[in-house]
């Protein structure tokens, strides 16, 4: 049996539909909505905190000097904001025990 990787956005939506007895319409426009808000959301600085999931946040990370690869010169990287996910401790202790 081969094991899933990752669930697509249909595969989701399917599962939403079925769980909730939510049509597939329905349930594609919930999870869309929740897409849209995270995003408004994260993009505003605000972070998300979902108790028994997890948090994303915003977090800034600092400029650095790298390496290209191909010309081994060094290049400046500059500082960027990226999102951070930090999974629940009942998040980690489902996925420990599977």
């Amino acid at each position: 049996m081969v094991k899933r990787i990752m669930l697509t956005k249909r595969e989701l939506v399917e599962k939403i539909s079925k769980q909730s007895g939510r049509t597939l319409k329905e349930s594609a426009e919930i999870l869309e909505t929740v897409v849209n808000v995270f995003g408004e959301a994260i993009s505003s600085g605000e972070g998300i905190k979902l108790t028994g999931f997890g948090t994303f946040e915003i977090v800034e990370r600092a400029s650095r000097t790298g390496v290209n690869p191909l010309t081994q010169e060094k290049i400046n990287i500059p500082k960027r904001k990226g999102i951070k996910f930090k999974a629940s401790a009942s998040l980690k202790e489902a996925v420990r025990f599977k």
